[in-house]
């Protein structure tokens, strides 16, 4: 089995290493200093007090590895489109594309009944070019939990987490999804195969969508967030518009709002992504993350006033500090 991860930061990077120390047979698609450090000195995964070095087979052409069996890519989503090209050299007939990307995914809608089968989202794949380039029956769905930072070149320190939910479009239990899950078990991973993908999709949204615009508007740290009043109500009215959305598309969510609220409140003194890609000057994932809860709003008739307020701030806020996704 050959797994190529398509983008080897933090959480690229942490996949890497770990399927790496477990023998299999992992490349990395990395580039910059990143990329020159592990060719030197290898990676180094620092978690629990603890490090270890590996030497995964690292580059920045992916036609100097070619076909692989997976491609985990875990990029930023506005990032993707404008590699899809330098990609393909991975993709053969029965490639799987793992889908490990912050947001609603550009597949959402693949083979989903109802209505919007395989409607395509405009905000996260303006012009369809993931849709075409890729190809919807690659994809594998991916929600993402672990916590990780590159802290210096080649050096990856995992700050929380071990899950990575696996699972099919179609929520069938296929081959190539168990084999999948096997894989990353073996690494010391939790990855379940999920019948409902989407519906775990969700739960990570619904903390995206609205803690990640109100910290970058706040720079205030989850518990932060959450402990005060005004922010926890703003925060509490996005998730509340989203959740109507979601379930008019058929999502059931597990756990209530309040819920939800306060495990991200347990978190404690957490920065959220969107923050760090301020603070770091680079590109934030508006698009995936708020745009297209928008999208789905008009699309299912749901009104998103208290998002619509929140985007407007975000995506001025990202333009004044040139953090505005191109």
């Amino acid at each position: 089995m050959k797994i190529a991860i398509f983008g080897a930061g933090a959480i690229g990077g942490l996949l890497g290493a770990r399927l790496a120390a477990a023998g299999a047979d992992v490349s990395l698609v990395a580039r910059g200093p990143h990329l020159a450090a592990m060719r030197e000195r290898g990676l180094e995964l620092r978690a629990g007090g603890k490090s270890i070095l590996t030497r995964p087979r690292v580059s920045d052409s992916a036609a100097e590895l070619g076909p692989q069996d997976y491609v985990v890519i875990t990029l930023k989503a506005h990032s993707v489109a404008p590699v899809i090209q330098s990609m393909l050299p991975l993709f053969g007939p029965e490639t799987a594309v793992v889908w490990g990307v912050n947001g609603l995914p550009w597949w959402y809608f693949y083979g989903l009944d109802g209505p919007w089968r395989d409607l395509r989202l405009a905000s996260v794949d303006p012009g369809g070019r993931q849709w075409d380039g890729i190809g919807p029956q690659r994809a594998i769905g991916c929600v993402v939990y672990p916590a990780a930072e590159v802290v210096e070149p080649g050096v990856i320190e995992l700050v929380e987490g071990d899950r990575f939910t696996l699972g099919e479009p179609d929520g069938g239990r296929s081959a190539r999804v168990t084999r999948l899950s096997e894989a990353l078990i073996a690494a010391g991973f939790k990855a379940p195969v999920r019948p409902r993908i989407r519906d775990e999709i969700w739960i990570k949204l619904w903390g995206n969508l609205s803690f990640n615009p109100i910290s970058a508007l706040t720079t205030a740290t989850l518990d932060a967030i959450v402990g005060d009043g005004e922010t926890r109500a703003i925060a509490r009215a996005m998730m509340v518009e989203a959740q109507t959305i979601a379930e008019r598309l058929g999502i059931r969510f597990p756990i209530t709002v309040d819920k939800r609220i306060e495990g991200a409140g347990a978190v404690g003194a957490h920065k959220t992504s969107m923050l760090q890609d301020l603070e770091r000057g680079r590109p934030m994932e508006i698009g995936a993350l708020v745009d297209a809860v928008r999208e789905l709003g008009t699309i299912t008739a749901v009104p998103t006033p208290t998002i619509d307020i929140v985007a407007g701030l975000l995506r001025l806020r990202a333009r004044v500090a040139g953090c505005l996704p191109e």
